[in-house]
């Protein structure tokens, strides 16, 4: 079910299944933000990412001595979540851990969503919580698409992105089967990469950088932008196809992909997050327009 949220800046609509953001407009504008799930390149408009961020080896994982299979990204993106807040300029989702997510993820938790406006940005927060007697081991991400143009008349090439004050990063690449097999340092000159569907041949751009704690998509030839804040997030994906779909994803991670030479053993995973028992994971990024 779709519900909406507006103050008097800007209006946003978040589908209760998946709690993902498949819309945002201005309020006196009719120029539409977020990708609009078309299928011929891409069905979903900002996924949660959860209880992983990117691949498994194999699609699969050891934990205990057991094996368990869970796909890409997880599975909290394909679940009916429960409305626990609705106000005019705010809203809130949960979703529990049920027998079957029990079956791929052996941790019991609540998950939180909570869009929240304030002025011209929209906030997303995350929150977990550890209901299981032992600690309670996962990533989480978000998944962002914008419309790439996002008018008609644009042209992609016209539009780059804008970094603060970061001259290089470490980027990593994934394989073909979306694990991370290599790094290179990337120098990003004048704080900016200039974009075009010929740099998203070899998948995703994915950074580890605590320093990149801010993202702007701009075009040159007008004012039109969205700027992404996401401090404290550890990696960052910017991810398109290179097929002429038009959309960018601005990915902040808690978590990545397996490494190609993974033990596959969850608790060795890179950048889980660990939470006691009863214990809570907060985080939120913003995206203004």
């Amino acid at each position: 079910m779709n519900y909406e949220i507006k103050n008097e800046f800007i209006k946003a609509k978040i589908d209760s299944f998946g709690a993902q953001l498949n819309s945002l407009k201005k309020v006196d504008k009719n120029l539409e933000y977020i990708w609009q799930a078309d299928a011929k390149y891409w069905n979903r408009n900002s996924p949660i990412l959860f209880p992983i961020v990117g691949r498994l080896k194999d699609d699969s994982y050891i934990y205990k001595n057991q094996k368990y299979d869970m796909t890409q990204h997880g599975f909290a993106r394909d679940k009916e979540f429960a409305l626990a807040k609705n106000e005019v300029d705010f809203l809130e989702f949960k979703l529990c851990s049920d027998e079957k997510s029990l079956e791929i993820y052996p941790f019991s938790f609540e998950l939180f969503l909570l869009y929240k406006l304030e002025k011209n940005t929209i906030i997303i927060s995350y929150k977990v919580v550890n209901k299981s007697n032992e600690k309670m081991l996962f990533s989480i991400g978000a998944h962002p698409a914008f419309n790439w143009p996002l008018e008609e008349n644009e042209k992609k090439e016209d539009y780059f992105l804008e970094f603060e004050d970061i001259k290089e990063s470490k980027r990593y690449f994934l394989n073909d089967l979306g694990l991370v097999y290599k790094n290179e340092n990337l120098k990003i000159i004048d704080n900016k990469i200039p974009l075009n569907e010929e740099l998203f041949k070899n998948d995703a751009l994915v950074f580890n950088d605590l320093n990149i704690k801010t993202l702007n998509l701009k075009n040159s030839k007008n004012e039109n932008f969205i700027k992404v804040d996401f401090d404290n997030f550890p990696y960052l994906g910017i991810w398109s196809k290179p097929s002429g779909a038009p959309f960018i994803c601005i990915e902040p991670w808690f978590g990545v992909a397996d490494e190609e030479n993974t033990t596959q053993n969850f608790e060795d995973k890179k950048a889980l997050i660990t939470l006691e028992k009863d214990e809570i994971f907060s985080c939120f990024y913003s995206v203004e327009v």
